[in-house]
This record gives C-alpha cells, sequence and structure tokens, in this order.
C-alpha cells in the first residue's frame, strides 16, 4: 500500500504527536516521514496545505516551524480513535434509528452534506431520501443535522417485522459482500503481523504500525457495525479487529521509542478506548 503524506501526517498526530502537546517541529515530521520515502519538499507542501485547511496553526522558534494542531482537529482525531478501536457488535436490540429528510433542488449543498456525514457516522441508504442505522442513535443524529434544515429532517426509531426483515433491510443498505472481501484481504495481507511484530524495531515498526491504523482505519466509516444476528457469518471483520488491537500493541513500544528519539521527548503508552 502507497502511503500518502497527508494521510501519514494524520496517523503520526493521531498515535503519537498530539500527546506531546499535540504540535511538532517541521524538521522532525520531515524526518518522521522520511521513514515513508516521503520527500522534504511534499512535506512543507502538504503541511502547508493543510494549515491553510485549518489543521493547523504555526509559530516560529528561531529559525524553525512548530505546527500545531487545532482544536477543532484535536476534536476530529478523538472521534476518529473512538470509532478506530472500538469492538465489533455483540448483540440486537431489534431498533433502527431512521433518517427521512426533504430537501428542494435549491438546497442541494445542505442535501449532499447531510449525506457525507450520514455515511461517516455509519449510516446506510435505504433509498436516496431514507437512511437506516442499527440501534437507537436518534440523539447522537440530532447533534449533526444542521440548524437551518432541521425542520426538513425527521430522525425516528422503530421495529421491523422481525429478525429476517432485519437482515433484509441491512442488505438493501450497504454492500455487505464486498465489505467482508475488504476485510478477508486485509487479514491475509496482516496476519503475518502476528508473528513477527515483536522483532521489528526502529523505524520498521513505526511503518509497519502506521501502515496497519492507515489501513484498518477506513473500515469503520464503512462498517456498520451490524450485529451477528445482522450480518454474514462468519463475519471476516471480527478477525480484522482481531488482528488490527493486537498487531497495534505489539508493535506500540518500538514505534513510540523510535518517534521520541526523532522528537526528543518521551512519548506516553495512551489508553485505548
Amino acid at each position: 500500500m502507497t502511503l500518502k503524506a497527508r494521510g501519514l501526517i494524520l496517523d503520526l498526530f493521531g498515535d503519537y504527536l498530539r500527546y506531546a502537546d499535540a504540535e511538532a517541529r517541521l524538521s522532525h515530521l520531515t524526518e518522521l516521514l522520511g521513514a515513508f520515502d516521503i520527500a522534504p519538499a511534499t512535506v512543507r507542501v502538504t503541511l502547508s496545505r493543510l494549515r491553510r485547511e485549518g489543521w493547523f496553526v504555526t509559530r516560529r522558534d528561531g529559525r524553525e516551524t512548530i505546527y500545531a494542531l487545532t482544536p477543532d482537529i484535536l476534536g476530529v482525531l478523538d472521534e476518529g480513535r473512538d470509532r478506530i478501536f472500538a469492538p465489533p457488535a455483540d448483540r440486537w436490540a431489534g431498533v433502527w434509528t431512521v433518517v427521512i429528510y426533504q430537501m428542494t433542488e435549491s438546497e442541494r449543498q445542505e442535501r449532499i452534506q447531510l449525506r457525507k456525514s450520514l455515511a461517516w457516522h455509519g449510516f446506510g441508504p435505504l433509498t436516496t431520501s431514507t437512511w437506516l442505522s442499527p440501534g437507537d442513535r436518534r440523539k447522537e443524529v440530532r447533534e449533526l443535522v444542521d440548524q437551518s434544515t432541521e425542520e426538513q429532517v425527521d430522525v425516528l426509531s422503530c421495529m421491523s417485522e422481525g429478525p429476517e426483515h432485519d437482515r433484509v433491510l441491512a442488505r438493501r443498505c450497504w454492500d455487505l459482500e464486498a465489505l467482508a472481501s475488504q476485510y478477508s484481504e486485509f487479514n491475509d495481507e496482516h496476519r503475518h503481523l502476528l508473528r513477527e511484530a515483536r522483532r521489528l524495531t526502529g523505524a520498521g515498526a513505526l511503518v509497519a504500525r502506521t501502515e496497519l491504523i492507515s489501513t484498518y482505519r477506513h473500515f469503520p466509516f464503512r462498517d456498520p457495525r451490524l450485529p451477528p444476528e445482522l450480518r454474514p457469518e462468519p463475519w471476516p471483520g471480527v478477525e480484522s479487529y482481531e488482528i488490527f488491537r493486537s498487531a497495534h500493541a505489539r508493535l506500540g513500544d518500538a514505534a513510540r521509542a523510535y518517534v521520541a528519539g526523532v522528537i526528543g521527548r518521551e512519548l506516553p503508552e495512551t489508553p485505548l478506548p
């Protein structure tokens, strides 16, 4: 997998640098990204772009530029970390959250943004304007809906005709076969880390751990976290989660030590959600 500078910066701050006052020197970022064969010029251009997008504020320390995460991006990292490390769902309460919206063509941008937000939070489209998620998530959805469009959005909690109907709804809202295939591919490519992780050190441990999380972190934003009753079994996502959590933990000490050596500061072993 080819890792892009933008995603690498997100992962380095999310797993390490945010716990060093959420900031880093340009020279340190350049050295860390060099372990992934990212050229210094690419690092500078990417960081400048992310600063313009509101990810960072900067300050000078002599001739050195220091990049510090903004509070909004820290919030995004917190939310993302909770989602990424959350375990698979283990039971079905029989309740769906339903979001129904009615927006005119003049509200096209608001409609697009709502769909993106619902998809980001694990909802699937039953129809163009009706989206579902397992569990009672009405409060969470209300926090997502922009005040300017809240009158056009209905948020309901409901039950179907029974388990078989629930499984049909799940298949209609999500491409579970494609998702299962992606999980199986992840498992085949990363199962070896469970055997090899303890032997990796230095930059090798950092690269392996970052590639692991960079590959896995997309799943929680594609996977609706269906309980066992609603998903195909055996579900390869369960093994993916176990590989990810175990390999991430086994690579942690060596990867943190390498980053700490580059930035000249100790990094704590952070508790996981």
